[in-house]
């Protein structure tokens, strides 16, 4: 008997602004064909003001694991709950490599191009290098601007799982940016959100 094809992700790719997407029904059918062993577990983190959080976790039988975030709002997508779910599958997929070659990291934030999962035009912000995309949505929000509440939201729920409760966040906050979480602007927030998830520091 023949053995069977492996799933070959390029035959399912979509295109979003000129670049090629994987979707994240088709990573999960990448993850199962190479791992089918592999376990995933996502949890609604918090769910105020019709904001979802959703934390997915990916572990593959040989012993990687990755966590993605995910978070919408009901002004973005009337399904937004499963958006947010699907976001943080596909990030948590996407860090395993399940679809890294493929999907740009869309930016957290209404300026970015919005790919959940469906694909749709992207913006101009969530085009070129990651860096590019990070600096292009942050100029279209106002980087000086407060940040919004549902990225403070978003930075909290990221602090609770990072083990920081709230008088934490604003040391941290104040260590890295000189002000407490709740006066942070729309770039710093992002920028601690990106710190706490990666247990990095900003060097002085």
């Amino acid at each position: 008997m023949a053995a069977e094809t492996p799933f070959e992700p390029a035959r399912y790719l979509t295109r979003v602004s000129g670049s090629d997407y994987l979707e994240v029904k088709w990573r999960l059918v990448w993850l199962r064909d190479r791992h089918p062993d592999a376990s995933i577990d996502t949890e609604l983190i918090s769910h105020r003001d019709n904001t979802a959080v959703f934390r997915a976790r990916v572990t593959l039988p040989n012993g990687g694991v990755a966590t993605g975030w995910g978070s919408e709002n009901a002004g973005d997508f009337r399904d937004y709950l499963e958006k947010a779910e699907t976001k943080a599958l596909g990030r948590a997929l996407a860090a395993l490599g399940f679809g890294t070659q493929f999907c740009p990291d869309f930016e957290f934030g209404a300026a970015a191009g919005r790919v959940v999962d469906a694909p749709v035009k992207a913006s101009r912000a969530a085009r070129g290098s990651g860096a590019e995309r990070k600096e292009a949505a942050v100029a279209a929000i106002g980087p000086d601007q407060p940040a919004t509440e549902r990225q403070l939201r978003y930075l909290q729920a990221v602090a609770r799982e990072a083990g920081l409760d709230a008088a934490a966040l604003d040391e941290r906050a104040m260590q890295e940016f000189g002000v407490e979480a709740q006066a942070l602007s729309r770039r710093d927030a992002s920028s601690l959100i990106d710190l706490i998830q990666s247990g990095a520091r900003i060097a002085s």
